[in-house]
């Protein structure tokens, strides 16, 4: 695990931090970890996957749409690599 050290951190942030962490029950440590996590990996963060299948649903495509790539695909066994 990567550290992290703050400098010039103001004593009022400090204590701020510390009296967040207190009524979380954690450790400032702990809070600062958290509040650094949330702030750049926020959980309504999109995924592509569920990105891309909406995107699908809205323009109506429909796995029949999609047989037709089965039909097309090349289905001869791949050539494997020659190092010579």
């Amino acid at each position: 695990m990567a550290m992290l050290t703050v400098r010039n951190l103001p004593d009022d942030v400090h204590r701020a931090l510390r009296a967040r962490a207190a009524q979380h029950g954690h450790s400032t440590e702990a809070e600062v970890r958290e509040i650094l996590a949330l702030a750049v990996k926020p959980e309504a963060r999109v995924c592509l996957g569920d990105a891309l299948a909406a995107m699908s649903r809205k323009i109506g495509l429909t796995n029949e749409d999609f047989e037709v790539f089965e039909q097309v695909r090349n289905k001869a066994p791949a050539e494997p690599l020659k190092f010579e």
